[in-house]
């Protein structure tokens, strides 16, 4: 702009100055064309070669004035004025003499030849002065404009500036909340086609990056101690059911080497139950390992199965386990249900169901299987009319090592039912318990009918 402004001051300068010449020059000529011709200069001519501020003068050889129509302080003198230069020469000459004290004057002198009369130049002149003023205004309004588009400029980049940065300023403050704990903020993007916003969502997408990676490391961590915590508590709980178990064979073991040999019959009792202990440690150990390779998550093996068929095979075999103590019967479907689920492992959990059902039903009590389907979900219900469970008992009956009340305690480590929760979470379903006090429980083992991925 300051650039563009001094060349249009000197262009405008130039154009003034230029005009201020070319109508002197102008004038002289058209007079000098007259008196050349012969004719004199009437007031009239005079005044006309006049307009504009412009003045004539004609001179003799001598350089004395002859006609002049302002009066002009007298340049004869000088060592060589312009119209003695136009003389010599026999050709128009232009220069600026400084006629005032104020302001120069432009000066065009022609040679003349009348066919009469003394004259032999004539000059014609205009004052620089009205051009001066007017570029001295103009300067001034160009100097006040270029300081006042100067401060603009400054303003203006300011407020561009300040508002370029108020995205970074916000990116930062944004940016000072983001902490270990707190990747899920993100950094504002306030126009996400410039430089700016394009970083800015360069960074977030690293954030993201950056929370997935911190959640899979939690993650992985949960799993770690997740796992530590099953390993610590399998081993708790093998080495508290094998403590008992253990206990008695010793037991029996130092009564056989201390007296128990010199009685047969002790003796043979004394095996006998170094025997049962040794049973039970086998099936303790066997659940235990259950429960471990539950906690390991280890594979299933899912196909279409007839619900029926498994509910009916288990039901056969605890008939046979309860020796016709108690009348173990299996309610068939109306039709076949075919769902898809690891057949050992839901025969497994059946067994459990009905094995606690015996244990827990006094001779002539009846036990009664059903299985049914309901809804996109297949279940198999083992009731019995045996004691029943307080309702405040109920929620722990699912509990490792748990057992109701010493009435319920016959035998087992207590981890059968853990079990077969486990492998009913294992198939994606639950397993619950109802129950009557003195009417006998129900145990409902359900999962989902396509698989616990579907």
């Amino acid at each position: 702009m300051l650039v563009l402004g001094l060349a249009l001051f000197f262009s405008i300068r130039a154009a003034m100055l230029s005009g201020v010449e070319e109508s002197a020059r102008d004038s002289a000529l058209a007079a000098a064309n007259t008196v050349d011709s012969g004719e004199a200069l009437h007031r009239d001519e005079m005044e006309r070669f006049s307009l504009h501020g412009t003045f004539v003068l004609v001179r003799d050889n001598d350089g004395r004035v002859l006609t002049q129509t302002v009066d002009l302080p007298d340049h004869a003198q000088e060592r060589d004025p312009i119209w003695r230069r136009a003389l010599r020469s026999d050709q128009p000459v232009g220069g600026t003499l400084q006629i005032t004290e104020d302001t120069p004057v432009y000066v065009y002198a022609v040679p003349v030849d009348p066919p009469r009369g003394p004259a032999r130049v004539v000059e014609a002149g205009r004052s620089y002065q009205a051009v001066e003023r007017a570029l001295e205004a103009f300067s001034t309004v160009f100097v006040i404009g270029a300081v006042a588009a100067l401060l603009l400029s400054l303003s203006g980049a300011y407020l561009l500036a300040r508002a370029a940065l108020s995205p970074v300023g916000a990116v930062a403050a944004a940016a000072r909340k983001i902490t270990e704990s707190e990747l899920s903020e993100r950094l504002p993007v306030a126009n996400p086609k410039d430089e700016i916003g394009n970083l800015t969502a360069t960074i977030n997408a690293l954030l993201s990056r950056l929370e997935e990676a911190f959640a899979r490391r939690e993650e992985a961590l949960l799993r770690l101690e997740e796992a530590l915590g099953k390993q610590r508590r399998f081993v708790a709980d093998a080495s508290h059911e094998l403590r008992t178990p253990l206990t008695n064979i010793e037991g029996y073991a130092e009564m056989l080497e201390e007296w128990a040999l010199k009685n047969p019959q002790t003796a043979r009792e004394s095996v006998e139950a170094i025997r049962e202990e040794s049973r039970r440690m086998r099936r303790q150990l066997e659940q235990l390992l259950a429960l471990a390779r539950g906690d390991e998550g280890a594979p299933l093996e899912f196909k279409p199965q007839d619900l029926g068929a498994v509910a009916q095979e288990a039901t056969r075999i605890a008939r046979g386990a309860a020796g016709g103590k108690v009348s173990v019967e299996y309610v068939p479907p109306e039709h076949r249900i075919i769902a898809i689920f690891d057949r050992s492992r839901v025969r497994q959990a059946l067994s459990i169901l009905l094995d606690n059902a015996i244990k827990y039903t006094p001779e002539e009590g009846e036990i009664r299987v059903q299985a049914r389907e309901s809804d996109g979900q297949i279940e198999v219900a083992v009731s019995d009319t045996g004691a029943g469970i307080t309702e405040d008992q109920l929620p722990l009956v699912f509990e490792r090592f748990y057992r109701a009340d010493k009435a319920r305690t016959r035998g087992g480590a207590g981890i059968g039912l853990a079990i077969a929760r486990q492998i009913a979470e294992a198939h994606g379903g639950t397993i619950e318990a109802q129950s009557t006090p003195g009417k006998g429980s129900t145990f409902i083992l359900q999962i989902p009918q396509n698989g616990p991925y579907r």
